[in-house]
């Protein structure tokens, strides 16, 4: 294990009104606070107006391009992530728009870091969400783990509160996937530290 905290960004993906996403969001964030190997950073996407329009030289092409003056922050916090876990919702059997323009803006943010991922939906807990972001963030040269965490009709997992009624399972489920995420982070971190990534190829 790395010998400082690595520093998980955890990415909520959801900007629409009245959105359940901070629910999930504060539950994932006490789950990996109590996590040993990590410092936990959560990033809201509904604090950053992401435009969707992307600039008209893809930042494959020149990382550092010009960005919005408000996206500098948010740059700035993916950037020094060392593991992202993505938090997703499932619309139209894919995830929101607000997500794909963070993941758009940006290019060597994402490369040789690992990514998990939380997901909650009405029906089947965003896993189809999830197997899109993961075709997606390989494009980006990141490593997506195996492991995620599902909540299918959350509407029926947590109580008015906010707490889940039977938290167990979901708890087990995300100490596998943050277990997993720290093994990657752990190695891909002192990869970049050894031979910075934009040397490969």
């Amino acid at each position: 294990m790395s010998a400082q905290p690595l520093r998980l960004a955890v990415i909520v993906g959801s900007v629409r009104e009245g959105r359940f996403a901070p629910v999930v969001a504060r539950w994932f964030a006490e789950q990996a606070g109590a996590h040993s190997a990590f410092t936990i950073d959560v990033i809201d996407l509904a604090d950053f107006p992401l435009p969707l329009e992307l600039p008209p030289v893809p930042p494959a092409v020149e990382p550092d391009m010009p960005r919005p003056d408000e996206m500098a922050d948010l740059t700035r916090r993916l950037r020094e992530a060392d593991a992202y876990v993505v938090l997703t919702p499932e619309y139209n059997r894919s995830f929101p728009a607000s997500l794909k323009s963070a993941i758009d803006w940006h290019f060597t943010e994402w490369q040789a870091k690992p990514i998990g991922f939380v997901g909650y939906s009405g029906a089947t807990g965003a896993v189809l969400a999830i197997e899109q972001l993961k075709q997606i963030f390989g494009e980006l040269h990141a490593h997506t783990i195996r492991n995620y965490v599902s909540f299918p009709r959350y509407y029926l997992l947590f109580d008015e509160d906010g707490t889940l009624n039977e938290p167990e399972g979901p708890a087990g489920a995300a100490k596998v996937m943050l277990d997993e995420l720290a093994w990657w982070a752990t190695a891909l971190t002192e990869a970049r530290r050894e031979r910075p990534y934009a040397e490969v190829g």
